[in-house]
C-alpha cells in the first residue's frame, strides 16, 4: 500500500527550516577563526554560505577548481535536448558579496598536523577547521579498457559539462536504427537513480528523433532505486525502446573496448553505436590526499558533525562521505553542508554540537512532463545516518499522468530552490 507523500512545499523549505532550527550566535570577539571549504558544489557552497550567515565573524574561504559550477541534477535533460547546458551553470559572485573569500584553484594536499591546505599554484591556506566537499572521482582502474582518453569515445558524462556535451553530440550524430548502451555501476555511487533517469530521457529523445533505435542498460546490480516505478514507466512509454539486463542475466560489465564501442560482460559482448560508461566511483582526489578515506575509497565521518573519523578538524560532506542510509545526492549534500556548518560554529564556540535530522528527496524525470521521486528523513544512530521508520516515501504506483506532471513541476521547483540556497 502506498503512503501519502509529505507536503512538497515542506520538503522544499526543509533546508531553510533546518538552518533556522540550528541557528547559533556569532563567535565571541577575538581573532576570527578560519574555516576553509574545498569544493564549490551543492554541499560546499551551501556550507560556506551557512557558515557566514550563522557566524558573520568567521573567516570563510571557499576553494574551487573552476569559476563555473556545472550541476549534475537535470543534466540528463541536457542530453535529451530539453534544456541548454548554461541552465546547469552557476558562479560564485553572490558568495563573494556575502564576505566569503572565493579562491579559484585546485587543492592538491592537506597537512593535517599543520592545518594547512596546499593549492596547485603553491598557495598555502591555514585553517582552524577544514571542510572537504570533493564530490567523486571515477575509478578508471576498476574497469579494464576504460581510461580518461577512452572517455572521449565512450563518454561517462557523470562529472563534467564537457562530457555531457560529448555524449549529446554522439546521440545527435547517431543514425536512426542505432543502439545506445549504458553501463550502470555498483553502489555506492553518485545519484543511485541517475542511470535509469538517463536511460528514460535518452529513450524519449530516441522516440522523438530516431524511432527505430534501441537502448540497452547493462547493470551490475539486480535491483535499483525506484525500480518498479521506472519499469512501469518504461512499459508505458518506451516498450520497444529500453532493454534492461540485470546482473543475474549477464549485465555486469567487466571490460570495454573503446575503439569498437564494445561492452564485455560476464557472459557476452555488446556493440554500441553510442556507448555511455558509468564506471565505479570513489571520493574525490583531495579526500585521499588528506588521509580521510578508508579502504572502501570513501570517507567515514561522525554523523552529528561530519568530522572525519580518521583526521581531526577535517569534515567531509556530500558524495564523498559515508553517511549510512543517506543517498549520494545533491539534496543530501546541501543538507549535510548546512548541518556541518552549524556543528563547526558550535565546536568553535566551545559548545557540544546538536544532533539534527536530515531530509532527502530524489526526483527523476522519465519524460519532460513525467517524474517520480523517493524521499526520507534520517537521523544519527549508532555512528551513521539511519532512515526514521515510516518516513520513506516513493511516488505512488499506478498514479495518473497529472500526478506525474505535478512531480515534474516539483522537481523543477526543487532545482530552483537548491541552486538559490547554494549559489544565491
Amino acid at each position: 500500500m502506498s503512503r501519502r507523500h509529505p507536503s512538497r512545499r515542506a520538503v522544499l523549505a526543509g533546508g531553510l527550516a533546518t538552518a533556522a532550527a540550528l541557528a547559533t550566535p556569532a563567535l565571541a570577539q577575538g581573532a576570527a577563526p578560519r574555516v576553509v571549504v574545498v569544493g564549490g558544489g551543492f554541499g560546499g557552497a551551501g556550507c560556506a554560505r551557512t557558515l557566514k550567515q550563522a557566524s558573520p565573524g568567521l573567516a570563510v574561504t571557499l576553494v574551487e577548481a573552476s569559476a563555473t559550477f556545472t550541476a549534475c541534477p537535470f543534466a540528463n535533460a541536457v542530453l535529451a535536448g530539453l534544456r541548454p547546458l548554461r541552465a546547469q551553470q552557476f558562479g560564485y559572485d553572490h558568495l563573494r558579496a556575502e564576505g566569503i573569500a572565493v579562491t579559484i584553484g585546485r587543492a592538491v594536499g592537506v597537512e593535517a598536523k599543520k592545518r594547512v591546505v596546499a593549492l596547485a599554484d603553491g598557495t598555502k591556506l591555514p585553517y582552524d577547521r577544514l571542510v572537504l566537499a570533493p564530490g567523486i572521482d571515477l575509478r578508471f582502474e576498476a574497469l579494464p579498457g576504460y581510461t580518461p582518453d577512452a572517455a572521449e569515445l565512450m563518454p561517462h558524462a557523470w562529472t563534467s559539462g564537457e562530457q555531457v556535451m560529448t555524449l549529446r553530440a554522439q546521440l545527435d550524430a547517431m543514425d536512426d536504427g542505432g543502439t545506445v548502451i549504458i553501463s550502470a555501476p555498483v553502489n555506492p555511487a553518485r545519484c543511485p537513480p541517475g542511470p535509469y533517469e538517463r536511460a528514460s530521457l535518452i529513450a524519449w529523445y530516441l522516440k522523438q528523433h530516431k524511432p527505430r533505435s534501441k537502448l540497452i542498460v547493462l547493470d551490475s546490480k539486480d535491483t535499483f532505486s525506484m525500480q518498479t516505478l521506472f519499469q512501469d514507466a518504461w512499459a508505458e512509454l518506451y516498450p520497444d525502446v529500453i532493454e534492461w539486463v540485470a546482473l543475474s542475466e549477464g549485465g555486469n560489465v567487466v571490460a570495454v573496448k573503446p575503439e569498437t564501442r564494445t561492452f564485455v560482460t560476464d557472459f557476452d559482448s555488446y556493440k554500441a553505436d553510442v556507448g555511455n560508461v558509468i564506471p565505479p566511483q570513489k571520493a574525490g582526489a583531495i579526500a585521499h590526499a588528506a588521509g580521510v578515506t578508508d579502504r572502501t575509497g570513501w570517507c567515514p565521518v561522525n554523523p552529528v558533525t561530519f568530522e572525519s573519523e580518521l583526521q581531526p578538524r577535517i569534515h567531509v560532506i556530500g558524495d564523498a562521505a559515508i553517511a549510512g542510509a543517506m543517498p549520494k545526492s545533491a539534496f543530501a549534500a546541501n543538507e549535510e553542508g548546512k548541518i556541518c556548518a552549524h556543528a563547526i560554529v558550535q565546536l568553535l564556540d566551545g559548545r557540544k554540537p546538536e544532533e539534527a535530522k536530515l531530509a532527502s528527496t530524489c526526483y527523476s524525470l522519465v519524460a519532460p512532463d513525467y517524474a517520480i521521486s523517493i524521499s526520507g528523513v534520517y537521523r544519527p544512530n549508532g555512528g551513521q545516518y539511519l532512515e526514521i521508520e515510516g518516513t520513506g516515501v516513493t511516488s505512488p504506483a499506478g498514479a495518473s499522468r497529472s500526478v506525474r506532471t505535478q512531480e515534474a513541476n516539483f522537481a523543477d521547483a526543487w532545482f530552483k530552490t537548491v541552486t538559490q540556497e547554494a549559489f544565491g
